[in-house]
């Protein structure tokens, strides 16, 4: 079966919210929401085939863009590839030139609307920012959480808190006490540790160490909580994928000081392991945030940091 070539957009407004069509009742995946977008004719470039198919579709004229995430998509009387876009800057004011349905969604809603299966994660990559703090070993709890505020302050929206150095005890103490910053900034805060701790600290999910990740044959937490994984390579992304995580991190992409004896992948191995994937994927490894430009080109949802994010 050959795939349809089709470019989709996540169009942000500068309210954060995601636009969304209804297809019509008598086309294929009928009466669901979608990102607008089109198939992307013979020969023609995908940012072309984006501006043509929105222009077309909602009246709006592409003035930034950006890779955001591939998709191939078997359905059984059709396969789709989707080739996304974060569109966040565009001229006019959108609106349903084919008599479909529009509507501004706020990110966090998004799970709530029915969607095509080749969408879900377009979905999720639609729901997390282009950067993934890591925290480093706490030395200073008041300290650690003066600089973990300072990242807020900064922008950061996604924290996993690392700190195997601390007892159970201690370190929910502290995730308690991150949590409520977090939220404070409207972030979100993922603990490294047995999948009961969350529900514990009542945080907002779980990052899987690649140890835990390969133990596991299930998704360790309801939908209500995000789940996350550290790969290293391409098997360890398939399982992560088989049991349903929402989101990884590939490393190392470059050098690390952390880890001066792994062999980085790379920017063109990382694409070749994550293109096509349905899944978004973090770079991580000797990261800065002049990196953004090269994870988003080649294909990863943005970058995972320590160092560079730790303001």
């Amino acid at each position: 079966m050959k795939f349809i070539h089709v470019a989709a957009a996540v169009i942000v407004n500068p309210a954060g919210e995601v636009l969304l069509a209804l297809r019509p009742k008598d086309k294929h995946q009928g009466g669901l929401w979608e990102f607008p977008g089109g198939k992307v004719e013979p020969g023609e470039e995908v940012l072309t085939a984006l501006g043509r198919e929105l222009q077309e579709e909602v009246g709006i004229a592409v003035t930034q863009a950006r890779p955001l995430i591939r998709i191939q998509h078997r359905y059984p009387d059709k396969a789709v590839l989707l080739d996304v876009w974060r569109v966040d800057d565009f001229e006019g004011a959108p609106h349903g030139r084919e008599g479909q349905p529009i509507e501004w969604v706020l990110p966090e809603a998004l799970p709530q609307r029915a969607f095509p299966a080749a969408n879900l994660p377009i979905v999720t990559a639609a729901r997390l920012p282009e950067c993934y703090l890591i925290t480093p070993e706490p030395e200073d709890h008041d300290e650690f959480l003066l600089r973990l505020e300072r990242a807020l302050r900064g922008g950061i929206r996604l924290v996993q808190l690392r700190a195997h150095s601390l007892n159970e005890i201690v370190y929910k103490v502290l995730a308690r006490e991150a949590l409520a910053l977090c939220h404070r900034y409207g972030a979100r805060l993922l603990l490294n540790g047995p999948p009961q701790w969350v529900e514990e600290v009542g945080a907002d999910g779980l990052h899987l160490s690649s140890t835990r990740l390969l133990a596991l044959s299930r998704r360790p937490l309801g939908q209500d909580r995000w789940v996350a994984a550290s790969c290293h390579n391409a098997r360890e992304l398939q399982h992560a994928l088989s049991i349903g995580v929402d989101f990884a991190v590939l490393s190392p992409i470059k050098p690390t000081l952390s880890h001066p004896d792994a062999t980085p992948l790379g920017w063109s191995q990382m694409q070749a392991m994550i293109d096509h994937l349905p899944l978004p994927v973090y770079a991580l490894g000797g990261m800065t945030r002049g990196d953004l430009k090269d994870a988003f080109a080649y294909g990863a949802q943005g970058i995972a940091a320590i160092r560079e994010l730790w303001l």
